[in-house]
């Protein structure tokens, strides 16, 4: 492996040495821009945004797309007749095995190959009038940030075909704003103004930023369209700067007109600015463009509103009024009125939602309100499709059908029902799944006892009700589970959001129990070794009622405890492995969520992400019950009863670094505490490692703690798990990513079957987090992101020696494919 490293190193190097092979004489290929503020050199992330030229990207230091774009040749033959010239004995030998429309494809494939190779990432060569205009657009950025006296100036050094140009910024002395004089002419504005009791941002002694200025002006026009000046707009507004003073401050006058431009006949007329009152709300429900020449059939009014169809009114006015928060006779407000585009498209019922206003007749200081939405498709198919694979399941396909019906009791629901059905190809042989579930989301809270009045239609309340089921064969245990749920969610504001759920209530069966040393199959190697000793022969266990009764039998065994205590306690931790895994459980949760999320829009890459969940499972039922099982479990209907709480802490955060790249960290942390002697569903307790959490390790493989005993699924109760991930451009589609995982899971059980190895007793167990480090490659496809992430070894603490970059290479590397980015 170490020789097929370094001879793909020394090709890598060798191709490096020609990457100027398609720049002609005259021409220099950009290697590097530097930047140099005040004498000193820097990345100058904020100003990439204002550099027109840009080198080629570059993946670990070397720009890959252009050694892959050097591939081909300009020189090349651009027709099949001109190809066959410079090929003729394989073009000729093509036509007469095949035809003439066979040679012609043969000589395209090679012409098609030669232009996807120059089209790939074509070498960025100096242009001097983008250096120029870079050098223009750096200097105009800085008079924008009050450096007025500030220069730039450019430099362009040349060897071998290659450039790299310098830009240096000498910035001086910033301008400081002095006296900010407020003028509004208009005494309705003013008194808005006035009564508002806000603040400027434009503070005296605060440096001159452009962004400062249009930020006021921003809220100036807020303050006003929120409190009924509906027609009023920036243009409205002036700043006046004093730029005479040579002290390096300003004088800033900040001019609100009185009156606002309309033209009439051809001419433009000034009015002065009035406050707004809505007089009518009309919604049209079914509204299209091949109607709305149509006139309307049918009509109602609730609370004020006016309904109108072109065919019927298929929405009950009463949650369509609810989602309508300008209200006749109520001033105009613009937060009301982007609060009732969100919500009404929040309902996921309609294409489009268009909202227009216009004057009353007659009347300069009233407006019609008119809401036109266009209806989906009432009922609709759907169906995915994926292939899998990992560790556990070498292969695998699944497929999920649904249908959806839209406005399913005229106020708006979705009904959902889906199918879904998979195929997997197991380390213990075939396996399949199927399942079905029914959901309805409603967009109100239904809660009893007027609950409901808690929670403002502002914040785009929902309820969702959902009942399900699933049977697997030859997959696990053969497992069969029942699930309801009910879910209440809301936009506590517009970064915050809120969930609760009540009554997920989940029943797990296992209805294979017998197979349990098939997949497990290293624990029944380590019992049938025990067992050995313990009989002093070499009879085999029989499966599965040998290795069970086996296991009953040394536990109960003082001798055989007192005299190999470690093969005792082995016995002991796989018995309480088995029980804990084939029992089944019903597993009633309560629990609240609450999500802070600050990214404005998918673009967005510099934001924050908190989420912070608590559940409880089985505390109502635990009340009700007091029947025990013969393990002293809890039962409800002679059912295992899980009882635990459950917290986990997500937080997450994001940098732009500019050249459309991006530095990504998460951390996470979980814990799980049971009560009542319960057990932890293996459902619900935690693993580590896999394709979005610990890279270099499988799913399941990695833990608890220093444990390294082959077992095939390992869970503990504790979870710590940290990301750092640098994301960056390759070429085209082809992203790239350089990432470092750290994290691993323990026992906090207090369990006497559990070693201390596994355990998180004091913070000297941190010493046993596991450290993966690798390489990722992404081809985004806007609608989603493709992943392969190589992740390698970095600390294993279960190691007894050389715990850093032993494994660290390709043979013991873990290789993942996922879809979307891992956190």
């Amino acid at each position: 492996m170490k020789k097929l490293t370094f001879y793909f190193l020394l090709i890598l190097f060798l191709i490096s040495c020609n990457s100027t092979e398609h720049v002609i004489d005259g021409q220099y290929l950009l290697t590097k821009n530097l930047i140099i503020i005040d004498s000193t050199k820097t990345n100058g992330t904020e100003l990439q945004r204002y550099i027109l030229q840009k080198p080629n990207p570059r993946f670990l230091g070397m720009p890959f797309g252009l050694y892959v774009h050097n591939l081909g040749n300009h020189a090349k033959p651009k027709t099949p007749s001109n190809w066959a010239l410079e090929h003729p004995t394989s073009y000729k030998f093509v036509k007469s095995v095949f035809s003439e429309k066979q040679s012609i494809a043969y000589a395209n494939s090679f012409i098609n190959l030669n232009q996807w190779f120059l089209n790939f990432d074509e070498p960025k060569l100096l242009n001097e009038k983008k250096v120029k205009q870079t050098t223009e657009n750096l200097a105009a950025f800085y008079k924008t940030q009050g450096y007025f006296k500030s220069t730039v100036s450019s430099k362009i050094d040349t060897i071998n075909k290659k450039a790299e140009v310098t830009y240096e910024i000498k910035k001086g002395r910033p301008t400081l704003f002095d006296t900010i004089n407020i003028k509004i002419k208009s005494p309705i504005l003013d008194s808005i103004y006035q009564k508002s009791g806000r603040v400027s941002l434009l503070k005296k002694g605060d440096q001159y930023i452009d962004q400062t200025f249009r930020n006021e002006a921003s809220e100036v026009v807020k303050l006003f369209r929120n409190n009924g000046i509906y027609n009023f707009t920036e243009s409205a507004l002036g700043f006046y700067v004093d730029s005479t003073r040579t002290d390096y401050k300003t004088n800033v006058d900040f001019l609100i007109s009185a009156n606002r431009l309309i033209e009439d006949n051809g001419r433009y007329l000034e009015k002065p600015y009035r406050v707004h009152n809505i007089k009518e709300i009309n919604v049209i429900t079914d509204y299209s463009f091949d109607n709305n020449s149509e006139t309307f059939s049918d009509s109602t009014n609730y609370k004020g509103i006016n309904f109108f169809a072109y065919d019927k009114i298929l929405y009950n006015p009463k949650y369509l009024s609810e989602n309508i928060f300008l209200k006749k006779g109520e001033i105009y407000k613009d937060t009301l009125n982007n609060l009732t585009r969100i919500n009404l498209k929040s309902l996921k019922n309609f294409k489009s939602t268009n909202i227009k206003f216009s004057s009353t007749p007659g009347s300069e200081d009233e407006l019609i309100m008119d809401v036109f939405l266009s209806p989906l498709e009432k009922y609709t198919l759907g169906f995915e499709t994926e292939l899998t694979h990992s560790n556990i399941r070498n292969i695998g396909v699944s497929g999920k059908f649904s249908l959806t019906n839209r406005n399913t009791f005229k106020g708006a629901e979705l009904a959902k029902m889906s199918f879904l059905g998979s195929w997997f190809n197991s380390q213990n042989g075939p396996g399949w799944e199927i399942g079905s579930d029914l959901s309805l989301e409603i967009p109100r809270f239904i809660a009893p006892f007027g609950l409901s009045k808690f929670v403002p239609k502002e914040m785009s309340p929902r309820t969702l009700f959902s009942l399900g089921s699933s049977f697997q064969k030859n997959i696990g245990l053969d497992r069969q589970t029942f699930t309801f749920l009910t879910d209440y969610k809301w936009q506590y504001t517009p970064t915050k959001t809120i969930q609760l759920e009540i009554l997920n209530t989940q029943y797990i069966k296992n209805l294979n129990v017998g197979s349990f040393f098939n997949i497990y199959n290293s624990e029944y190697e380590t019992l049938n070794d025990i067992a050995k000793i313990y009989n002093n022969n070499n009879a085999d266990l029989q499966l599965p009622d040998g290795a069970v009764s086996f296991m009953n039998t040394v536990v109960n065994d003082a001798n055989f405890q007192a005299s190999n205590p470690d093969e005792y306690n082995t016995s002991l931790n796989i018995l309480n492995r088995y029980n804990i895994i084939t029992s089944d459980f019903l597993i009633p949760i309560l629990a609240y969520s609450f999500t802070y999320n600050n990214q404005t829009s998918f673009k967005d890459n510099n934001f924050s992400f908190f989420r912070a969940r608590v559940a409880n499972s089985g505390n109502f039922l635990g009340l009700l019950s007091n029947k025990r099982n013969a393990n002293n479990k809890k039962t409800f209907l002679n059912i295992p009863l899980a009882q635990y709480f459950k917290t986990d802490i997500e937080y997450k955060k994001f940098w732009d670094m500019g050249n459309n790249s991006v530095f990504a960290f998460r951390t996470f942390v979980g814990a799980i505490f049971t009560y009542d002697n319960s057990n932890i569903p293996f459902v619900k307790a935690y693993f580590a490692g896999g394709s979005n959490d610990i890279r270099a390790w499988q799913t399941y493989e990695l833990g608890p703690g220093a444990r390294d005993n082959g077992l095939e699924f390992n869970i503990g109760s504790f979870k710590f798990l940290t990301s750092l991930e640098y994301r960056f451009d390759v070429v085209g589609r082809l992203k790239g990513a350089l990432f470092v995982d750290a994290g691993n899971i323990w026992d906090i059980s207090g369990s006497s079957f559990v070693n201390d190895n596994e355990k998180l007793n004091s913070f000297s167990s941190l010493q046993n987090i596991a450290i993966g480090s690798g390489v990722g490659a992404r081809l985004d496809f806007n609608f989603l992101i493709l992943r392969f992430d190589v992740g390698f070894k970095t600390y294993e603490p279960y190691l007894n020696e050389n715990k850093w970059f032993k494994n660290y290479n390709f043979s013991n590397a873990v290789y993942n494919i996922g879809i979307n980015y891992p956190f």
